[in-house]
């Protein structure tokens, strides 16, 4: 087979790469909008139309009207204003699918991708979106911290427009200087002191409790009999909350120093803030903000526009409501007023005999829990006397303390987790815990059963635009009330309609009042433009250390085998793009007789040499690209390129993306080395097990953040595989994923031949990443309880607006945390609720919404608060929070910070606990690994210091803390230790006729292994089967299938299929334990007397190493600090 032509193409366009001085060394990185730069790229409109000749957009979702400058926008309601903001968008785009006569029809088939000629307008934070206008920052402001403060009431250029109710209003950005230096050793949460009570305004539209439905169960609110008052949409009273205040700027410095985004949703539900007016039903949308969230005005009811009726699809579909029933207004009747106990207080409420409250307390779990269970949590435990604290089986999830009914409907902790599953009613009892109070979420995670719902109307509160749920209430067949903001809704007709049953008249049995976790196919209304096609692009590294490192075949050969495996349909595009000191484009168009190389070496000004033929449909041109994948490796494999053009590449990856968006799958093998982005190694291998401070955690230089950045607002979302033996600076090239939504993979020390286990790892993740499911355009948008606030985020995003994390893909295997504060008082709600939106365009390009609901008890005692405290989701919140400080601030006041927030519990509880006479360390029993969990932090790759440790080693472990999901970062946090040469059959699960034994969990000493036996290790990524010299030869030879101890390899990476029944067992065992993870781990045989054996000592986190101390040394200084 012939290689691939090649055409040198020399030339240039108007492009250029501003370098930044000295190295462009950027500050601590802040994840989302509080930073801005000027632009590298221009923005491109929808499929490469230029911003100002879109003609696609949509009939708006009931969504939030952007922050505007625009005089324009508010067509019919000229007197309501907008405060200006740092993050504006322009005047909407044209109705899409609604198209008015006079708008320009969508382009023609063959130029619907077509890219247009790149200009260089001035950046915009949130991405200069679609038909949005520039934000232009002065370079002074570059190089300071923004910060948001309250709008002012009046004056020039800040006029306020009313709010809808429940809703309160973002400032202006305002430019502050750096915050002050941070205590060393602060704890990573503050603890400020509580609010005052809010004051309640009135508003027609919030009915006092009446008949209430929570999923279905009828409960009471103790409402005498009374008369309602119709519910008027047309004309509301004004309400109004405290305006917004606060940044990152303003939190005491013993606040958490984050590289996440410091933002805040507001005060009242954590969702959507703004909120206007329009003429017209239905707001047009003009950037993702107004898709997703934002509130209806009162002065219109919800649109119920059937024109985009969408078609059912997968579970269910719904038919239209018959027409005998509609709906009509409610009749009013004549009853004094009672006390309305969810919202503020005198309303009328309606007329029908209810439960008493002390029912409707029982039923929603009470505030004080099940006693019982409250012993065991509350139990004192004494760390200096009790050691063996590990349960026999890997730790669950603990329950909310709720009605059962509801726990049957409540989100997966698996999806939805919160640190403390009992919620305070105020900061000041939050304070007392000493505890994080977060979210940890896994929005997107593969799920066996999904309720996929079709339906013309997706049923929204009208103010906070929550999504209906199991825990709203239903006041009666037509009124339902928000369980977020607590607003009074009516039912649309449709909803009345359950197409489960097919019966009508029972809202509260439809699928999504039913579930937790639901899918909706959402119609044009929540679109910008017509949904993306699947699009890939494979950004190669082909120099001489690619060559030998050996990954480009195995890549090749993988692609072909997953080929037909890959997301997408009839519209998918893929792209291939190579590079060493030049940059390689293939030409795949249908007709050629083989694949066109085509070469362009001027990497300081890249371009791209063909518009039409480099991104290519998959199916059209399926036979040029298997030409191609198989004549790569060969074309390359005399090189002797040692110099690497990553940036270059990534310039042309990014304009060959942006006419589309897309995911882009970059693979490289050394430290870049020309064109922009070009870095230097800045790792001194004599400082890696330096006790004292690590430097060089941040990006040396800021090309790559800003980069990502304008991928972020094309909806290019980029992917980063780094397989090198040497030092390839992480954490600068790390940037290019992390703030456009991508992954990170490394393989340290990767070869072909003399590292085959890596070989193997690569294989397996790149099949698993080749076919997993993908969400493209996405944003989500995560809501809580009125009184409660969202102020941090963790995780690869971008944030757009205050409270929406852009993510351009979206994977399964990705989470996100979130930090929580308690703004206002809840001691009028006894359920807290959490809503996280996912919108996102599904790679068969469907439009859909996925929403997770959780539901938590509120509280008011301390003793509550400690026994719905969950122990791993808050080491874990606290290993996020670490691990932004150590790079805002250094790892020696991370590591402080993080024994702080030990200590600091361990004295709360001891002196909320009166009665305590016990001496020494006491924790409640709920709580008691938490110290044991510290030490472990310590001593992981990330966080540990006097052991040698490879700097992209520890910022690859970083980034795996802030995306990895709870359980997977457990296991990497304090691994499973299982003993497998004396498994019995006691308590193993029967599965597809396979026997699972398991077997008890073994505390990290070496105290507990043994000579004689066979110990499994389970990290997460990989398996570590230690055999000890003594190990009965029936295990070694039915297991192993060797003869003897001293005939097992030192290199075995796998364990053979043999027939017979202790093998059977074992690989049962190990089956069941890596199905329950998304990427294949590494095996590794490690015999007591092998060199590997350090490698498996070191996550032996209860021993003395020489640079940490042990468990019982550990807890000796934290009772020590807690008598300070």
């Amino acid at each position: 087979m012939s290689a691939p032509g090649r055409t040198n193409l020399r030339g240039s366009v108007g492009y250029s790469q501003n370098s930044t001085p000295n190295g462009g060394a950027a500050p601590p990185c802040q994840n989302g909008p509080l930073q801005t730069y000027p632009p590298m790229y221009p923005p491109t409109g929808y499929y490469g139309a230029p911003p100002h000749h879109q003609g696609y957009p949509g009939v708006s979702a009931p969504g939030k009207a952007p922050v505007t400058n625009s005089a324009n926008y508010y067509q019919s309601n000229q007197q309501h204003h907008v405060a200006p903001s740092s993050y504006s968008a322009g005047p909407p785009p044209q109705p899409y699918a609604t198209v008015p006569s006079s708008a320009p029809p969508p382009p023609p088939p063959h130029a619907q991708y077509s890219q247009q000629p790149f200009q260089q307008p001035p950046y915009a934070p949130p991405g200069s979106y679609y038909a949005q206008q520039p934000y232009q920052v002065s370079p002074a402001q570059l190089h300071q911290q923004p910060g948001l403060v309250a709008a002012p009431a009046s004056g020039p250029g800040a006029p306020i427009y009313p709010s809808a109710p429940g809703s309160g209003h973002y400032g202006t950005t305002r430019t502050t200087t750096a915050p002050e230096a941070t205590q060393m050793g602060a704890p990573l949460h503050h603890y400020s002191a509580a609010p005052p009570p809010p004051t309640a305004a009135l508003h027609p539209g919030y009915e006092a409790a009446a008949q209430m439905t929570v999923n279905g169960k009828g409960c009471a609110a103790g409402v005498q009999n009374s008369s309602h008052q119709h519910y008027d949409q047309s004309h509301p009273a004004p309400r109004s909350y405290n305006s917004y205040s606060g940044g990152g700027a303003d939190r005491p410095a013993s606040g958490t120093l984050s590289a996440s985004a410091h933002s805040s949703p507001g005060r009242h539900q954590g969702g959507d803030s703004s909120s206007s007016s329009t003429g017209s039903a239905s707001p047009v949308p003009n950037n993702y903000d107004s898709l997703e969230g934002g509130s209806y005005p009162d002065s219109m009811p919800p649109s119920n526009d059937m024109t985009n009726q969408a078609q059912p699809y997968s579970n269910y579909g719904y038919q239209g409501m018959p027409p005998a029933y509609q709906q009509g207004p409610a009749q009013p009747t004549d009853a004094p007023p009672s006390q309305n106990l969810y919202g503020p207080s005198g309303y009328q409420p309606y007329s029908q005999p209810f439960p008493s409250l002390s029912q409707l307390s029982a039923a929603l779990g009470g505030l004080s829990g099940v006693p019982e269970l409250e012993v065991e949590a509350l139990r004192p435990v004494n760390l200096l006397q009790e050691r063996n604290l590990l349960p026999p089986r890997p730790l669950e999830a603990p329950e909310p303390d709720i009605s059962s009914d509801l726990k049957k409907v409540n989100c997966s902790p698996q999806t939805f987790r919160c640190t403390l599953t009992s919620m305070p009613q105020t900061q000041a009892l939050l304070n007392k815990a000493r505890l994080p109070l977060g979210l940890l979420l896994h929005p997107f995670r593969d799920l066996q059963q999904l309720p996929v719902i079709t339906s013309n109307t997706i049923v929204r509160c009208r103010s906070c635009r929550t999504y209906i749920n199991p825990f709203v209430t239903f006041l009666d067949q037509r009124r339902w009330k928000c369980n977020l903001c607590y607003r009074v809704n009516d039912v649309p007709d449709e909803f009345m309609y359950n197409p489960v049953t097919r019966s009508y008249g029972e809202p509260h049995k439809r699928p999504e009042v039913q579930n937790s976790t639901v899918e909706f196919i959402a119609s044009s209304d929540y679109m910008l433009r017509p949904p993306q096609p699947a699009v890939y692009l494979f950004v190669l590294d082909v120099s001489h250390n690619a060559v030998e490192a050996g990954y480009l075949k195995r890549f090749c050969d993988s692609l072909l085998e997953n080929l037909d495996k890959i997301p997408g349909d009839t519209r998918t595009r893929v792209g291939f793009l190579t590079f060493d000191s030049t940059v390689h484009f293939y030409n795949l168009t249908e007709g050629l007789s083989q694949p066109q190389m085509l070469v362009v070496s001027d990497i300081d000004d890249v371009f791209i040499p063909s518009h039409d033929s480099l991104m290519v449909n998959l199916k059209e041109s399926r036979e040029l690209v298997k030409e191609l994948l198989t004549s790569l490796p060969a074309m390359f494999s005399q090189s002797r390129e040692t110099h690497s053009a990553l940036g270059p590449a990534l310039q042309a990856a990014f304009k060959l993306m942006s006419p589309t968006g897309g995911r882009v799958s970059v693979f490289q093998t050394q430290l870049p080395t020309l064109g922009a982005g070009k870095l230097q190694s800045r790792e001194d291998p004599n400082q890696r097990s330096s006790a004292k401070g690590v430097q060089h955690l941040g990006p040396a230089t800021d090309f790559y953040k800003k980069l990502a950045l304008d991928c972020s607002g094309q909806q290019i979302g980029v992917d980063l595989f780094l397989l090198s033996s040497q030092y390839a600076d992480l954490a600068s090239l790390a940037c290019i994923a992390k703030y456009s939504a991508g992954s990170v993979f490394y393989y340290p020390s990767f070869h072909h031949v003399h590292n085959p286990a890596q070989m193997e790892k690569f294989r397996r993740d790149l099949e698993r990443y080749l076919t997993r499911k993908i969400g493209f355009e996405a944003v989500m948008r995560i809501r809580c309880t009125k009184g409660l606030s969202i102020h941090t985020f963790h995780g690869n995003f971008f944030v757009r607006s205050t409270d929406l994390l852009s993510l351009a893909n979206v994977n399964p295997d990705s989470a996100f945390a979130v930090q929580m504060s308690i703004d206002d008082s809840l001691a009028d709600s006894s359920l807290a609720c959490f809503q996280a939106a996912l919108l996102y365009t599904s790679s068969k390009g469907k439009r859909r919404i996925r929403v997770h609901t959780l539901c938590l008890p509120v509280v008011s005692q301390l003793s509550d608060v400690f026994a719905g405290a969950d122990v791993q989701a808050i080491t874990c919140l606290l290993a996020n929070m670490a691990i932004d400080r150590s790079i805002s601030c250094s790892l020696s006041d991370a590591r402080d910070a993080v024994v702080n927030a030990a200590v600091d519990f361990a004295s709360a509880y001891r002196s909320s606990v009166s009665n305590l006479q016990q001496s020494g360390l006491v924790v409640p029993a709920v709580m008691r690994l938490f110290p044991l969990y510290v030490l472990a932090l310590l001593k992981q790759k990330a966080l540990r210091t006097g052991t040698s440790t490879r700097l992209d080693e520890r910022v690859f472990a970083m980034c795996e803390f802030k995306t990895q999901p709870l359980p997977q970062l457990m296991r990497m946090l304090h691994p499973d230790l299982y003993r497998l040469d004396n498994m019995s059959d006691q308590g193993a699960l029967h599965l597809n006729d396979a026997v699972v034994p398991q077997p008890r969990l073994l505390h990290l000493s070496a105290e507990t292994l043994s000579r004689d036996g066979a110990f499994l290790m389970d990290c997460g990524s990989v398996f570590y089967l230690w055999i000890g010299k003594g190990c009965g030869e029936t295990f070694i030879r039915d297991v192993l299938g060797c003869p003897s101890y001293a005939s097992v390899p030192s290199n075995m990476s796998h364990i053979p299929e043999l027939q017979t029944p202790l093998s059977e067992r074992v690989r049962a065992f190990l089956d069941w334990l890596q199905d329950n993870r998304a990427f294949s781990s590494t095996f590794h045989v490690v015999k007591d007397d092998s060199s590997a054996k350090a490698a498996f000592l070191q996550h032996l986190v209860e021993d003395r190493t020489e640079s940490a101390s042990s468990y019982h040394d550990f807890l000796q200084h934290v009772h020590q600090q807690m008598s300070k």
